[in-house]
């Protein structure tokens, strides 16, 4: 199965344009990829959504198809695959990879989160501390938010910089910023130029349904571990938040590596998307699966007839 040409054509930030976040609905698509499922009654429940129903079903032919792409990324041998997930808090990251990526290989595939740097990582440039988690050629590796916090975290809160040994010439933080997309973008070409292809997703959350997400962990028992006084603190710098996505999409959407924006305040129909994203990202590839020799054929059917004539 694949995702609807224009539902992907919708995510997609064109590169050379800006992403327009505030035009961007965090609730569904233009493109109705749900097969004109209409909106559910307001007194039924969620399990009863139709919308929610085609998506789940959706979902499961992308996972299926990811479980064996990656089997074919695996055997061919001459790319890998790079997945940056960004998004606010509560947006659904961890959500997603764990549903999106359900049927994949743990062997062949790498998760990692990004926090607050360490020492040893501040002490190098910004991208550094993301290339040692780089996928190997036939590999996929899954960024929990990435090198981008470096132009969306230490944007709103320049006070970062001062950990860092990158500090502004004479305090011009716009020349800073620039400077940042422009090493993103050619660290990106450099990547795509080496067989590495990238899926660059901004899950994108509506302000009211963060709030529901938080009082929603804050009265459960078992996800009150979920939530941090700091995501408090985060939430009151929304506006800046928003305007720094919006540039930095806007700058680094490139047609090598072009950003994705995805509704994120229905968690199944965000699933679906991005699993959909994926696969068709996977597809661009023109994977084969690797032919065996000649010579080696006769090997191989040695080896068979060994293998049948045993008693």
């Amino acid at each position: 199965m694949k995702l609807n040409k224009a539902v992907l054509d919708e995510l997609r930030v064109e590169p050379g344009k800006h992403a327009h976040l505030d035009e961007r609905s965090t609730e569904q698509t233009k493109t109705d990829w749900l097969k004109g499922k209409g909106p559910k009654d307001k007194d039924a429940k969620e399990s009863d959504d139709p919308r929610k129903r085609v998506a789940e079903k959706d979902l499961a032919s992308f996972v299926t198809e990811l479980a064996t792409a990656q089997d074919l990324l695996w055997a061919d041998g001459s790319h890998a695959l790079l997945i940056v997930l960004q998004a606010l808090d509560a947006a659904g990251k961890d959500g997603t990879i764990k549903h999106v990526m359900s049927g994949i290989n743990p062997q062949g595939c790498r998760v990692e989160s990004f926090k607050q740097p360490s020492a040893e990582e501040l002490s190098h440039d910004f991208l550094w501390r993301c290339t040692r988690a780089l996928p190997a050629l036939g590999g996929i590796s899954i960024f929990n938010r990435s090198y981008y916090e470096d132009v969306l975290v230490v944007r709103v809160h320049p006070e970062l910089l001062d950990r860092t040994h990158e500090k502004p010439d004479d305090g011009d933080l716009a020349k800073l910023w620039k400077n940042r997309f422009e090493d993103i973008n050619n660290f990106e070409h450099h990547l795509h130029r080496n067989n590495t292809r990238i899926v660059k997703v901004f899950l994108h959350i509506s302000r009211d349904e963060q709030k529901k997400r938080f009082l929603k962990r804050l009265d459960d028992p078992d996800k009150r571990w979920k939530f941090s006084t700091s995501d408090l603190a985060e939430r009151e710098h929304w506006d800046e938040y928003q305007q720094a996505y919006e540039e930095a999409l806007s700058a680094t959407s490139t047609p090598w590596a072009p950003w994705y924006v995805v509704p994120a305040d229905h968690k199944y129909a965000l699933r679906a998307l991005v699993g959909g994203i994926i696969v068709d990202t996977i597809d661009q590839m023109d994977l084969k699966s690797p032919r065996v020799a000649k010579d080696r054929l006769a090997a191989l059917e040695k080896a068979k007839k060994g293998l049948l004539a045993e008693k």
